[in-house]
């Protein structure tokens, strides 16, 4: 029996919304349309996310950005089989937003709901690609606040093989990125500066690359960038794209080769990089380049999709009901969760 899944995305800075539509059980759910509103503009002013601004918002855009997508579609609310929505984990203000308006939704059109959660979004998002994955996978979840190697067998059969345990990489970039004066978001500024600098001109620390475990700490990286910079001083502005360079290759460095050592534990032959930071050119040459030695597959989302975006959430939600994860339900009183491990799943579902 075909669904169609209208999914909202508002766990941050970007308000997206899409229409995913399932058929049958075996085939992989399709991508009809989305569109996607960014606030960087808005927070460039503070150097950062503002959470009540980043609610407020996504209250303007959320409704307005529904009328486009089902526009672009030729569908209508009537059309709409589900509703789901970002959970958690994110700002709670955030959250709060797309988890009310997707209940009202429901509720005015006596539709059942569904909460996703937002790293399982990033994680099943390659599966909007052209190249979709197939089951099992090692995943690669790297975005602004979280980096994590999963081992994937299934929708909802995740163990976690490693994390980081301080800073996530897409923090280490921007934070670097803000020692430098980079402004906001900093991390792309950041590797768009490295590409005109020298990769090896400063020796930066690659944390826990030999811990002989698959966790990660980047805190370590951005202290050593912050005295490298202060090393420099009046040098620093010269001396910024080699500075950008060195950054970014400490970061990549870490992120390949532990990804090729989850490889090695687990055996498998297929790796899955989601989130943000999967969008970083020097990360997507590098592991291609490894995994093709060893005939890995290595699949991602489309560049437009690396982002937060409500075709993630929608494509979860369906592969969830696919897969008999979850059921969507017609309880309309909601919650969010800000703070929500994904290896916590399998326990909640």
């Amino acid at each position: 029996m075909s669904l169609l899944i209208l999914g909202i995305e508002s766990s941050c800075d970007e308000t997206g919304v899409a229409l995913v539509e399932s058929t049958t059980p075996q085939a992989v759910p399709t991508l009809v349309a989305h569109a996607l509103h960014s606030q960087i503009e808005m927070h460039q002013a503070y150097g950062g996310v503002v959470p009540e601004l980043a609610s407020r918002d996504h209250i303007r855009r959320v409704l307005p950005l529904t009328e486009a997508v089902l526009a672009e579609s030729g569908r209508s609310l009537g059309d709409v089989d589900v509703v789901a929505y970002t959970r958690g984990p994110g700002l709670a203000g955030a959250l709060l937003v797309g988890a009310g308006v997707a209940c009202a939704l429901g509720a005015a059109l006596d539709r059942p709901v569904l909460g996703v959660h937002h790293l399982e979004g990033h994680l099943l998002s390659p599966f909007l690609s052209a190249d979709p994955p197939e089951f099992p996978f090692v995943a690669l979840l790297v975005s602004g606040g979280h980096t994590q190697l999963m081992r994937v067998d299934g929708v909802g059969q995740y163990a976690l093989l490693g994390e980081t345990i301080d800073d996530a990489a897409g923090e280490a970039f921007d934070k670097s990125a803000k020692l430098m004066g980079l402004g906001y978001p900093g991390g792309p500024a950041l590797s768009r500066l490295a590409e005109q600098g020298d990769a090896t001109a400063f020796k930066l620390p690659r944390p826990l690359l030999h811990s002989g475990n698959l966790d990660f700490s980047f805190a370590g990286l951005k202290t050593a960038v912050l005295t490298q910079a202060k090393k420099l001083g009046d040098e620093l502005e010269a001396r910024k794209a080699d500075l950008a360079a060195s950054t970014q290759a400490a970061i990549v460095e870490v992120l390949v080769k532990k990804t090729l050592a989850a490889l090695k534990d687990t055996g498998l032959r297929r790796v899955v990089v989601a989130g943000g930071v999967g969008a970083n050119r020097l990360l997507r040459a590098q592991l291609d380049a490894a995994c093709a030695r060893l005939q890995v597959r290595v699949h991602y989302p489309e560049l437009h999709l690396c982002t937060d975006n409500g075709a993630m959430i929608a494509m979860a939600a369906a592969m969830r009901l696919q897969a008999g994860q979850q059921q969507p339900n017609r309880d309309y009183a909601f919650d969010v969760k800000p703070r929500w491990p994904l290896d916590s799943l399998l326990q909640a579902a």
